[in-house]
């Protein structure tokens, strides 16, 4: 066992795969201690659960979650996601209290500067470019979030991660988890290519996320 890793996440990952029933697909990539952003769709409190669970346990002991600050920041749930799991617990809305547009902007790129410092040398991270959860039927336009990472850290391989039924499993609002089988499938490694806009980069990487669902009779 990683000493890196605490050991209540090795119960945690074991109970999460077998109540969420976890398929797992590997499609034009395979599970590698290289240094990743995995980047999912986002539908329920689950999904960082599932995705890193379903990490073989030495790409799980590199790959740090990142969740919001405002839902897994206080309590048992910040003990959880910081010292179990080592998520990076970051603002879901940073910079937009602020009082002008610079200081939105300013305040954003200080969250890409705390990602970029916790993927160091060689951790990897579990990412939700929407910024928040969605419904689980469509993947909502990404944030501009994984761009500025990807630029940052253009060293580090994108790979998709789709994620299916984890809001019938545990639904918003709800606290009991309901027995359905659940998907992910791994895609293809991406990078911002040479010249790439924003835009297009962001339609790409949301366009080789969602051609990983599957219409699928659980």
């Amino acid at each position: 066992m990683n000493a890196k890793v605490h050991p209540l996440a090795w119960i945690i990952a074991a109970l999460v795969r077998g109540f969420s029933g976890v398929q797992v697909d590997w499609q034009g990539s395979a599970p590698e201690c290289r240094q990743r952003i995995y980047f999912a769709n986002h539908s329920s409190h689950l999904d960082f659960l599932v995705l890193w669970s379903a990490l073989p346990p030495a790409v799980r002991a590199k790959t740090r979650p990142v969740a919001a600050k405002d839902y897994w920041g206080s309590g048992l749930r910040s003990y959880l996601a910081e010292r179990v799991f080592r998520a990076v617990l970051v603002e879901r809305r940073a910079g937009s209290k602020a009082a002008s547009e610079d200081e939105a902007r300013s305040a954003r790129f200080r969250v890409i500067d705390q990602l970029s410092e916790a993927l160091g040398e060689s951790d990897s991270l579990i990412f939700f470019p929407e910024g928040t959860r969605g419904s689980g039927e469509r993947v909502a336009e990404f944030k501009s979030g994984l761009y500025h990472l990807a630029k940052r850290r253009p060293e580090v391989e994108l790979i998709p991660a789709y994620l299916e039924n984890l809001n019938r499993i545990l639904p918003k609002g709800e606290v009991l988890v309901v027995p359905f089988l659940s998907m992910l499938t791994f895609g293809s490694a991406i990078r911002v290519e040479d010249g790439e806009s924003k835009p297009e980069f962001l339609s790409r990487a949301h366009s080789a996320l969602c051609a990983l669902r599957r219409k699928r009779d659980v």
